[in-house]
């Protein structure tokens, strides 16, 4: 693993640190020390800074997650901050549902705040700050202006192993860099005609380091600030600036930013230097990074880009979309703040990439919904059954809302003469080990009583399209009265009183386990085509009141959701082999 190690050399040197030297635990022994070396100023302080240019996924939750979790843990206060930086693809829509979301897996920001809301912030509520210190640094020679294009820039950077070539304009008059800089801040030049640019090492072996961009220009409307500004910050330079000014301590970031670290400690420096770094109880807060291992997902994709690609293409249904990895499809899908919590616990905090199985995901959820969720009964591939010998009329049929909470209580359901099955719960000529309704066996019906099949009726094509028997009247409640033994046991659905409903089947989006191995180009290729399926069937009457997003196991079907009147999302299936290590 590459780290940067600040004691190693003052910026940019790359040592290489062993396996042994990593902890599950590391940051929180970062924090804990810091307490106990008195840099907190008496409180810890972290943030979650994500860019609204979409919306959130189960990969950001696990940031949130630790967080929102390192500032719980020592008492101190966790801002978001919404790193606005690129107006090109930021818009309120995105802003708000980042919010929600937050909000839904849990945890509420805290703080001072910057936008009249406690603990919230904007980076963009700062570019008038920034503009101040990137002209400090051109009157100090720490900055200049580069017209160099894209391609020009590629030459003089060089490649790591040898040492870049200064711009033309590197050591230019710093008066002469403000007149331009000034002049960028009031529209006078195109898209990339000029930038600003720290000067810093030409020759270090980390590419980050060589005379990196602070400013570009960018002819673009700002979603929170209008035309106000014609440039804007890129985000290692606004990154440490926002984290200094709002007093963070512990600036927790994913492994891809860790070449990034000496940057960030460049800036902060120079923030020191021109003396903006808060005091806090009479310390002088000077944030810090770390880096950790981000969430990876097999047969999942996680780009934003490439989500948003798939909205555009309508390949998806939207960005909560229940086949998504975004925090708000899971949502839809039923998948609970709690499960997704406790899985970011599971897969825990490390400095090493590795990938998760979302089985250990759908575990999760599993082992939450088995506690909380209250049964019901769905028929989602329906045929009738015909109870030849019944009387007539209703009876009412009590049964457990969840048999692993007794104060879940009971519910009762009416039963009549007719009813629904699952059709893969009946076979006419039974194979081994078939224990479910067959032509001339006995099967338990959930609840009810003994049922003795007697026939079926099939149509022109040879379907089975409705089943004959008849019901021991001594074996009310479901168990026989002569004390004989019954195997199978199956739902049902009353045909008169239940209501027909649409389920929608969701299973994984894509059937390769990296989507990416192609190429971010190609990945679309190896989506499931069987991701959704459609059905209709029937369920309890009582379904018909359910909530918008309140969850049900359907017996012996799978753990399902409200999407909205009468149509359920599965969640996740009944049992999986997967097992936690």
């Amino acid at each position: 693993m590459l780290f940067f190690n600040k004691s190693a050399a003052k910026y940019g040197k790359i040592i290489r640190m062993s396996e042994s030297d990593t902890s599950r635990h590391f940051l929180r022994q970062w924090i804990e020390k810091d307490i106990a070396d008195g840099k907190t100023g008496g409180k810890v302080v972290t943030r979650f800074p994500p860019e609204p240019n979409g919306y959130i996924h189960i990969g950001h939750a696990k940031a949130v997650c630790v967080d929102f979790g390192m500032a719980a843990l020592f008492g101190g206060e966790c801002h978001l901050r919404l790193d606005d930086t690129n107006p090109a693809k930021e818009s309120d829509e995105y802003a708000e549902n980042i919010k929600r979301d937050i909000n839904w897996l849990g945890f509420q920001w805290s703080g001072e705040g910057d936008s009249g809301e406690s603990g919230f912030y904007n980076a963009s509520n700062m570019f008038d700050k920034m503009y101040e210190i990137a002209e400090e640094l051109i009157r100090r020679g720490q900055a200049y202006c580069c017209d160099l294009g894209q391609e020009e820039w590629k030459e003089y950077r060089g490649v790591p192993d040898k040492p870049g070539r200064p711009s033309p304009s590197r050591d230019t008059d710093p008066e002469r860099n403000l007149k331009i800089f000034r002049e960028m801040r009031d529209g006078k030049y195109a898209d990339g005609q000029w930038c600003l640019r720290a000067k810093i090492d030409m020759s270090s072996p980390n590419i980050h380091f060589r005379d990196p961009v602070l400013y570009r220009i960018r002819h673009v409307s700002h979603y929170h600030l209008g035309d106000k500004w014609c440039i804007y910050p890129m985000y290692d330079f606004a990154h440490p600036i926002e984290d200094a000014l709002e007093g963070v301590t512990h600036s927790m970031c994913t492994l891809e930013f860790e070449v990034h670290r000496p940057l960030y400690d460049w800036v902060v420096d120079r923030m020191d230097e021109q003396g903006l770094l808060p005091v806090r109880n009479g310390v002088k807060i000077r944030t810090e990074q770390r880096e950790f291992a981000r969430l990876n997902l097999t047969y999942t994709v996680m780009s934003k880009r490439l989500l948003l690609k798939m909205v555009e293409e309508k390949v998806v249904e939207g960005w909560d979309d229940p086949r998504m990895p975004t925090v708000c499809g899971m949502r839809r899908r039923g998948y609970t703040p709690g499960a997704i919590r406790e899985f970011c616990e599971r897969i825990g905090v490390s400095k090493v990439e590795s990938e998760s199985d979302p089985q250990l995901l759908e575990w999760c959820v599993r082992e939450e919904l088995n506690r909380t969720a209250q049964r019901r009964m769905a028929v989602i591939d329906p045929v009738k059954v015909v109870i030849d010998n019944w009387q007539g009329g209703f009876r009412d049929v009590e049964l457990s809302n969840n048999p692993v909470d007794e104060s879940a209580g009971t519910r009762k359901i009416p039963f009549g003469g007719e009813i629904w099955i699952e059709r893969a719960d009946f076979m006419e000529v039974a194979e081994k080990k078939f224990f479910r309704m067959t032509v001339g066996g006995e099967v338990r019906l959930r609840g009810v009583c003994i049922f003795k099949c007697t026939g079926c009726v099939k149509n022109e094509a040879g379907e089975v399209v409705e089943i004959h028997g008849t019901w021991d009247p001594d074996s009310w409640g479901g168990n026989a009265a002569d004390g004989r033994k019954v195997k199978g046991t199956i739902h049902w659905a009353d045909c008169a009183t239940a209501k027909k409903a649409e389920f929608r089947l969701y299973d994984k989006l894509f059937l390769e386990k990296n989507p990416l191995k192609d190429g971010s180009e190609n990945f679309l290729k190896y989506l499931n085509p069987q991701s959704l399926k459609v059905v209709t069937g029937y369920v309890e009457p009582s379904l018909a009141l359910a909530d918008k997003e309140e969850r049900f196991q359907f017996e012996r079907t799978g753990y399902f959701t409200v999407d909205s009147n009468l149509v359920f999302n599965r969640t996740v299936t009944l049992k999986d082999s997967y097992k936690p290590a």
